[in-house]
């Protein structure tokens, strides 16, 4: 695509070529390695982009680019075009809010295999599955997600400075699936940091449920006097009475002729104190 030219000023002519740009890996054929690079690049293409990405192809292999950087929301990109100075691209995207991204860490951690293909750097097969079960979608479903910008003085979007961004990165993802979560609202280290403690309070309720005996196993012994040791609550010479338990119940709005039902209660309770 050439640059337009109003007739005022100078014209520009042939690109600038860049010796130590950033070029796509693939040399022919499609960008992109991964079913979730391909994915995204089939995204794009789907709101009517194809052509106009097409065109940048050939300035993501020549290594126009000369830097690209992704952050929350936000891809920001220099591309070298037929002007001395760098166009600046931009490429943005609405992130998940916090609210969406407990739904999602919750889901997420409720997988282990998920957690392993992604400390593996694979995209698992099925998220986009998970991510519409919460009624959010991992890739844009419109364009009106996506928010592109360009210094150039194209009026196409994308123009083929934002198409060889786009290219790149597609690269980026194929490289680490979690520039995708970062693009969203989640960083590596945040998500992961978050996975770990979500997988670790749902092992240790686990593990405290395989230890308590079914009721069914200590029906015998269930009444008997227990110490503290036997409960690990700290001071094994202190005896827990058997009507504590009366002790944590919220308050119970009933009254029998005036008398809490609590209190109704507990002398029963004492009396099946077994002697000492």
């Amino acid at each position: 695509m050439s640059e337009h030219w109003s007739g005022e000023g100078p014209r520009y002519g042939k690109t600038i070529k860049v010796d130590n740009g950033l070029k796509a890996k693939s040399k022919r054929g499609d960008i992109g390695a991964t079913w979730w690079s391909r994915r995204f690049i089939e995204v794009l293409e789907s709101f009517g982009m194809g052509g106009r990405l097409t065109r940048g192809r050939n300035y993501a292999r020549q290594g126009q680019v000369l830097s690209l950087s992704l952050s929350t929301s936000m891809v920001i990109a220099l591309v070298q075009g037929s002007r001395p100075t760098p166009y600046k691209v931009r490429i943005a995207i609405k992130a998940f809010t916090t609210p969406e991204w407990q739904r999602i860490e919750h889901a997420l951690a409720g997988k282990a295999l998920y957690a392993a293909k992604l400390l593996a750097g694979e995209m698992p097969p099925d998220i986009e599955t998970l991510f519409a079960d919460l009624g959010l979608q991992l890739f844009p479903s419109s364009s009106r997600e996506l928010t592109m910008d360009c210094t150039c003085p194209d009026w196409e979007v994308p123009c083929k400075h934002l198409a060889a961004t786009c290219y790149l990165l597609a690269e980026s993802f194929d490289s680490d699936p979690f520039e995708i979560f970062a693009w969203r609202g989640r960083s590596r280290d945040d998500l992961l940091e978050r996975l770990r403690m979500l997988r670790g309070a749902s092992t240790r309720a686990v593990a405290a449920r395989e230890e308590a005996p079914p009721l069914t196993k200590c029906l015998d012994t269930f009444w008997q006097k227990q110490t503290a040791t036997s409960l690990n609550l700290g001071d094994p010479t202190a005896v827990v009475r058997v009507d504590a338990v009366l002790d944590q119940l919220d308050a119970v709005p009933i009254t029998v002729r005036r008398s809490n039902l609590v209190d109704l209660l507990r002398p029963a309770y004492l009396a099946l104190q077994p002697g000492d």
